[in-house]
């Protein structure tokens, strides 16, 4: 049986696509697989690494041809040392947006021998409609030791509304004003809750405490935040990013759907959504969730069990139950 080697980019800041892959290499050790992770340099990463990983530099990493070597999407030049070796090439594409970042020009993905990996459906169907066939999907987990809903939520008076001010930091600022300004109209009383630079345990205490989660990233393969929050008992309005449809779905009669078709799930309405970067219709849908707080009773109700219930289908074992199933693709 080959080790698998993961490679981990060479980021300022640690990421959410950098703490996945962590995530998923230790997931991988768990099935009894030997893995690797490899650095660009010594050193070469903001994250503290789990320290039942071996870690290694990429360029001491001695690769062979019986080894598995996963790299995520826009790191082709550290595809290298793999295809070098004739190793098992794997590129796991965490954000459809950038599939084809760094290739060489000239060099198509169809003119080196990789297999790819996506971590939403919506991220597979985009690679599909590019690359001409469906990879296998592995979606991220979220501990729901830390992500729970709190025992009661504070009186929505105001709402509080959680945001992330470093996501499309202008357009979160466009969609709080415009709420803002409409507050005499609308009679909604919001509270606005940044989140940012906070530990995990503090993201999560801050969105326990909150009622609605604003989401304006964009673009995005499988976002975590917004998970979380639904985790944390928020009802989550805002964008998906195109990835995000692999697990929201409209509360509201109609909505904005995206062109991608959406997979089969066992949860209804868990959020109001927007089209990416439209302002107005995010507003729209924040005022959509922040009343529902204020309305309560069942709408309010089936929402946060709908939310309950997504969270739960992002869990350890799930995760576990899609790496199983790639034998073919990883290596028995």
């Amino acid at each position: 049986m080959g080790r698998i080697f993961v490679f981990l980019p060479p980021l300022r800041a640690v990421s959410g696509g950098l703490a996945v892959l962590c995530d998923l290499a230790v997931a991988l050790a768990g099935l009894g697989r030997e893995v690797v992770l490899v650095t660009r340099e010594a050193g070469a990463t903001p994250l503290a690494l789990p320290p039942q990983l071996a870690a290694v530099p990429l360029a001491t990493a001695g690769l062979t041809a019986e080894d598995t070597y996963l790299v995520p999407e826009g790191w082709p030049n550290a595809l290298a040392p793999g295809l070098a070796a004739g190793a098992r090439c794997v590129v796991y594409c965490q954000n459809w947006a950038y599939l084809f970042n760094g290739l060489p020009e000239g060099v198509g993905w169809d003119r080196l021998p990789v297999s790819f990996l996506a971590v939403s459906d919506p991220v597979a169907r985009y690679i599909e409609l590019a690359l001409g066939h469906l990879p296998p999907i592995v979606r991220p987990a979220i501990d729901p030791a830390r992500f729970s809903p709190p025992p009661a939520k504070p009186a929505p008076a105001p709402v509080r509304v959680g945001f992330m001010p470093r996501k499309n930091k202008a357009l979160a600022a466009m969609i709080r004003q415009v709420a803002t300004a409409r507050a005499a109209h609308t009679g909604l009383a919001l509270d606005w809750v940044a989140i940012d630079g906070l530990s995990p345990d503090g993201v999560a205490a801050a969105l326990r405490s909150c009622h609605v989660f604003l989401a304006t990233g964009f673009p995005e393969g499988c976002p975590l935040p917004p998970l979380e929050a639904l985790a944390c008992g928020c009802v989550v309005a805002g964008f998906a990013g195109f990835g995000g449809f692999d697990y929201m779905r409209q509360a509201g009669e109609g909505g904005y759907a995206p062109s991608v078709p959406l997979r089969e799930v066992p949860w209804g309405g868990n959020g109001f959504y927007a089209a990416d970067n439209d302002v107005f219709g995010a507003a729209a849908c924040l005022e959509a969730a922040a009343g529902l707080w204020v309305t309560g009773g069942e709408g309010l109700t089936t929402v946060l069990e709908n939310g309950t219930m997504t969270a739960k289908g992002y869990g350890a074992q799930e995760r576990r139950s899609e790496l199983l199933s790639l034998c073919g693709l990883i290596g028995s």
